[in-house]
């Protein structure tokens, strides 16, 4: 292990004091145990020399240089001796990653089993599971780009639309892939991390190829392009899994210019790469998301030293051993185990800490796991194995906390804990855990204190809209819904006012927030995407 000299340093030089003490107890110690000296002023030396009994001492290894030499050892260790540098743990600054995806007909082409639409949405699940605990967010596009899930963590969002995805969600079809660029680019610019963008199309509209050019050339992000198809096209099926046919009654065919998609890529300058069966496509994608990331944040990424201190445990060990001799045992000794063995005692007690009261003899409570790791760090090991009611009984951390309760489901608790915090992302938890408490008008109201801290937060304003829409849910339907359930007797006392009809609160019931959110995303998205392209809901494309 070579050390570069130049860049050796200590991390926390204060302990080096620790040396000075290492340095003058040897010499206090042997001042104090020299019988001469204690006598020197009262005895005359000559008469001295033959009072004392032995001979002059003779230098030699005592237990005091022994420990002398440990505190030397345990200073340079504790100060952090550190000469290189390392990457931070956890790994927090993975690269955010949005896939635009194509939704044009030849997508539903089948010369790349089961379709180039199959086969893309699977690779978005592949990307996203290979990202754990980094945010990738999805666009799609035809003749118009629309935002289907912002960079988040949580794949279960990507799972919850991808299955709805399909041409037949667009207002109307194309391949305008820099519209779905733009959009990308706009979701990741405000953004500190340098973020990359994945292209999966099988092909680019001539007419929009220098637009898309224009827009890589003046986008800050990476741009990846993941080409699927085959050089001989394939026969587009519909939903219902029969071969499309055109007006004359011949197949319809899905083509792939691969040279054209060349030309483009090169014109560019986009990394070009095929989809495929495997996954090295996927780790192709990760490779250059995490190198753009590395070259791109490198000047403004904190240096972290690595510490190398603990190296010194070995010599301070042997060293330490030779405490067990006989005769070398040290007075204080017990009083050191007592200052180890305090060292896991419990703190002052707090009130409300936890759900359970502290056993009355603290030998019960220590845990020994607190002296190799911290709380946040335990809650954090617990967080990504999934044990998240573990880990938020570990976590001191709020905010840490409060994500921990709302992923095992206590929304209570994580409501309790995101009330105490301030910040967008605490009203933007606090308005998740009302939502699935069914208190929509108070999570809308957390999203709205979201945005007016951090009005880019696409994720509060996808929500809030969501909000908005089971609030304005008609009446009618769960008017129905309970008509449904009646017998026909009381159908008939209600029809000769016997019965008088209920009025009926605003919130929607739990069917109808399943239903909005399980049953029907496609017809959820394809109403979106139409409002925003402006083409009104009953024209055909």
């Amino acid at each position: 292990m070579s050390i570069d000299l130049t860049a050796f340093h200590f991390l926390r030089p204060q302990w080096l004091w620790l040396l000075v003490l290492a340095a003058l107890l040897p010499v206090v110690w042997r001042r104090r145990h020299d019988v001469r000296g204690r006598w020197r002023g009262i005895i005359e030396a000559r008469l001295l020399e033959h009072l004392v009994v032995g001979g002059p001492a003779r230098r030699r290894l005592l237990p005091v240089d022994t420990l002398a030499l440990c505190i030397v050892i345990a200073t340079l260790a504790v100060a952090g001796p550190a000469w290189r540098q390392e990457r931070p743990p956890f790994d927090q600054d993975k690269a955010p990653l949005v896939v635009v995806l194509e939704l044009a007909r030849s997508m539903d082409a089948g010369d790349i089993a089961p379709t180039r639409l199959e086969r893309a949405k699977q690779k978005v699940l592949d990307l996203a599971a290979a990202r754990k605990g980094a945010r990738t967010g999805l666009v799609v596009y035809s003749s118009t780009a629309h935002l289907v899930v912002p960079p988040t963590d949580d794949p279960e969002m990507l799972e919850l639309y991808l299955p709805a995805l399909s041409p037949s969600v667009m207002p109307t079809d194309g391949k305008n892939a820099a519209a779905g660029l733009a959009a990308a680019d706009a979701l990741l610019a405000h953004d500190p991390v340098p973020g990359t963008i994945v292209l999966m199309s099988d092909g680019i509209d001539p007419d929009h190829a220098g637009a898309f050019v224009d827009a890589v050339k003046r986008s800050h992000q990476q741009v990846l392009w993941l080409a699927v198809g085959t050089p001989d096209g394939g026969t587009l099926r519909g939903a219902d899994g029969q071969v499309e046919l055109d007006t004359q009654g011949r197949a319809r065919v899905g083509g792939f210019d691969a040279d054209a998609i060349r030309r483009v890529a090169d014109e560019a300058g986009v990394p070009l790469a095929s989809m495929r069966s495997d996954g090295d496509d996927v780790r192709w994608v990760l490779h250059r998301a995490q190198t753009w990331l590395d070259a791109a944040d490198e000047d403004k990424r904190t240096p972290r030293w690595r510490e190398d201190g603990y190296w010194l445990v070995v010599p301070l060990i042997v060293f330490g051993l030779l405490g067990f001799r006989r005769g070398w045992t040290v007075k204080w000794l017990p009083a050191v185990l007592l200052a180890c063995a305090l060292q896991g005692a419990p703190g002052a007690a707090r009130a409300a800490s936890g759900p359970a009261s502290r056993p009355a003899s603290w030998l019960a409570s220590v845990q020994w796991i607190d002296l190799f790791a911290t709380h946040d760090q335990q809650g954090r090991w617990y967080f990504e194995h999934g044990d998240y009611a573990k880990a938020a009984q570990r976590f001191d951390d709020p905010m840490w906390k409060g994500r921990a309760q709302y992923q095992a489901g206590d929304y209570e608790g994580a409501l309790a804990t995101f009330s105490g915090l301030r910040g967008a992302q605490a009203s933007f938890y606090m308005g998740n855990a009302l939502a699935h408490l069914e208190d929509y008008a108070r999570a809308m109201k957390a999203y709205d204190n979201a945005l007016a801290l951090a009005p880019h937060m696409s994720e509060a304003a996808h929500n809030r809209e969501l909000m908005r829409q089971l609030l304005a849910k008609p009446k009618q339907e769960a008017q129905q819904d309970e008509e449904d359930e009646e017998s026909d007797d009381i159908k008939k006392q209600k029809k000769h006012g016997q019965i008088e009809r209920s009025t009926l609160i605003p919130t929607p019931s739990e069917d109808v927030w399943m239903r909005n959110l399980n049953t029907s995303p496609a017809q959820f998205l394809k109403q979106r995407f139409e409002q925003e392209s402006g083409v009104a809901a009953g024209e055909t494309p």
